[in-house]
């Protein structure tokens, strides 16, 4: 009877301190949105949205910062989901040379633990200066594509690894081939990594100043095509934040920034776990 009481006391006080550290966990993340949201939101205008900053007419915006955000998230997401999806997928279902899979493995753990500063050195040294492609959009998207891959990669194949081997087996019993199987029922069987891992690396991307400060810069211009905004420099809302916090003190315009940046992540987020949802639905009808 003791040690069964003892037993029930350590569950409950293991239990209470799981509570404990899950509740602060919560309240402390509530109270950072929070803080952001009551300090940036009323500094949010239609003025401040809309408009290009002008020293002329003294004023203040943060469109073309907007814009430059969205173009670098879609830019970055359309080369690396295809790019570390597919290294995944040969990873868990092609390559046979454990000493291999066993050195890209720790290669791309390694990458992802890299400071993005020295992403940002080494993307300003080859894309901008031996490619040419200069301080640019372009520059800072092609150095993203490179800090997201190993994240895509691991939780691509980590969700991978978690497919039932049976599933596998079955499907080429029955006559499929090995793509025909991967396809149909390994990748839609594995959506919520990729989903987490899109998720993953749009907080990088949308968090990221250090790399882009190097590759991509902070130029305010609105241009006339997409195709012409990714020749030429272009701050990201990140950046922005960054310039307007430490170099001017504008620390109002700063909390409307760090507001713009929470919504527009929660907004990219949602969309991504709308999508995996549908995608499910469609499996399970399938």
């Amino acid at each position: 009877m003791n040690n069964l009481r003892k037993r029930r006391i350590t569950d409950a006080v293991l239990r209470g301190l799981v509570y404990l550290c899950a509740g602060l966990t919560v309240l402390l993340l509530v109270a950072l949105i929070g803080y952001i949201f009551v300090r940036g939101l009323p500094h949010v205008t239609w003025q401040l949205l809309s408009t290009a900053p002008s020293a002329l007419n003294d004023t203040i915006g943060i469109l073309p910062n907007i814009l430059n955000t969205l173009y670098i998230i879609l830019f970055t997401l359309l080369i690396a989901l295809p790019l570390g999806v597919g290294a995944a997928v040969y990873l868990t279902e092609y390559a046979t040379n454990k000493k291999f899979i066993a050195a890209v493995e720790f290669t791309t753990e390694t990458l992802a633990g890299i400071p993005s500063i020295i992403y940002g050195l080494v993307g300003m040294l080859f894309f901008a200066q031996m490619l040419g492609f200069k301080t640019s959009l372009l520059s800072g998207g092609c150095t993203l594509v490179i800090m997201i891959l190993p994240t895509i990669i691991r939780t691509t194949q980590e969700s991978l690894k978690t497919v039932p081997q049976s599933y596998r087996e079955g499907a080429l019993g029955l006559g499929a081939t090995k793509w025909y199987m991967i396809r149909t029922i390994i990748l839609p069987s594995s959506v919520d990594g990729i989903v987490t891992g899109c998720i993953l690396s749009v907080g990088r991307i949308v968090g990221e100043s250090a790399a882009l400060l190097f590759t991509a810069g902070v130029g305010t211009v609105v241009a006339k095509s997409i195709f012409s905004q990714f020749t030429r420099s272009g701050g990201t809302l990140s950046v922005a934040l960054y310039m307007y916090v430490s170099e001017r003190g504008e620390f109002d315009i700063g909390f409307a920034i760090a507001a713009i940046l929470l919504i527009l992540v929660l907004c990219i987020n949602a969309a991504a776990k709308f999508a995996n949802k549908k995608l499910k639905s469609k499996e399970q009808r399938a």
